[in-house]
């Protein structure tokens, strides 16, 4: 596993979320004033990039207009992105 900082538009996130707006709202907050503290898990296959939890931090992350955002990258075959998506 590593630690990258990774463009928002390049992170697939296959499984729909219905995110808390207030926990959004307070995220954002609290990256304006601070900083990400917690990187977002995303799973790498093939070249592309996965996300599938850290959904109100990713989601905080685009509001506020960042560019990137900090991951930890996990690399996986596709079998193990199938196990996700199931």
């Amino acid at each position: 596993m590593r630690l990258e900082d990774i463009p928002i538009s390049q992170i697939r996130r296959p499984l729909p979320r219905a995110n808390d707006p207030k926990k959004v709202k307070a995220l954002m907050a609290s990256i304006a004033e601070i900083g990400l503290q917690e990187p977002i898990d995303v799973l790498e296959v093939e070249g592309q990039y996965y996300g599938f939890s850290g959904c109100h931090r990713y989601e905080a992350c685009q509001r506020l207009g960042h560019q990137t955002i900090r991951c930890r990258v996990r690399r996986a075959p596709k079998a193990v992105l199938r196990m996700h998506l199931a």
